[in-house]
């Protein structure tokens, strides 16, 4: 034991410990629970082996057969698809129809007010006729223009007709088959008959010459008309000559 020293004090003696009790431990217990709880690697036991080799091996066969079934099916859909070509008819152009025919729906209006419609398209092309009932005042300018619009594209889609040389061959009316009959009151209690009219229209459309050809045809036919006269004069007796008294 190491000795104890006393010291003299007013109040008493006071006992004194040597230094080396008051010293620090190298002992920490901090860093003893670290070592104590830190994680590690956990090792691969021996009987774990032979059970992953087998999920190893399992998931290998599972993934060739998926490919297998893969192969399979597109062989398969390969096999349809021929059958279905051998099958199917060989596609054969249509040839442009020689004429395509079409019609309004009867509504209410006069055969001679629609008539004088069909004769401004008449013999038009197509186009030409669209926009004369763009620009037209008539109230069933607008029906006979859609209706000419429809025309032109099953013509062209149906029939396979050429949408630049399709002329409005033919036009005409015809009355409807439904005429309303209403009373109409006259005077000295007696009444007539009102009869409210339906037509509706039909057009031809076949090929023919575009709008720029028959102006250009036109022009040409104009220019032979005139005759210039000659730089040399013609030896020849006068034609039709006039009398030499003109009194």
């Amino acid at each position: 034991m190491a000795d104890v020293c006393e010291s003299s004090h007013p109040y008493g003696s006071i006992q004194s410990y040597p230094s080396t009790l008051n010293s620090a431990s190298n002992f920490n217990p901090l860093q003893w629970i670290q070592q104590k709880f830190a994680p590690s690697v956990r090792k691969s036991t021996a009987p774990d082996a032979p059970k992953q080799e087998t999920a190893d091996l399992v998931s290998a066969q599972e993934e060739a057969f998926t490919e297998a079934k893969l192969i399979e099916g597109s062989k398969k859909h390969k096999k349809k698809k021929e059958k279905v070509a051998e099958a199917a008819p060989e596609v054969v152009e249509k040839l442009p129809a020689p004429e395509h025919k079409y019609s309004t729906a009867n509504f209410k209006i006069s055969h001679r007010k629609l008539n004088m419609l069909g004769r401004q398209i008449s013999g038009k092309p197509i186009d030409h006729a669209i926009m004369q009932m763009q620009f037209s005042e008539k109230r069933a300018s607008n029906r006979i223009m859609s209706m000419l619009a429809t025309a032109k594209l099953h013509a062209t889609v149906y029939k396979n007709m050429d949408p630049s040389k399709l002329v409005v061959s033919e036009a005409w009316v015809t009355k409807g088959e439904n005429r309303l009959k209403r009373l109409e009151p006259r005077g000295r209690g007696k009444f007539g008959v009102r009869i409210h009219p339906d037509s509706r229209m039909h057009v031809i459309l076949r090929p023919g010459k575009t709008y720029d050809q028959v102006k250009k045809e036109q022009r040409e036919r104009r220019l032979k008309r005139i005759v210039s006269a000659g730089l040399v004069r013609e030896d020849v007796p006068l034609r039709n000559p006039a009398s030499f008294w003109q009194w």
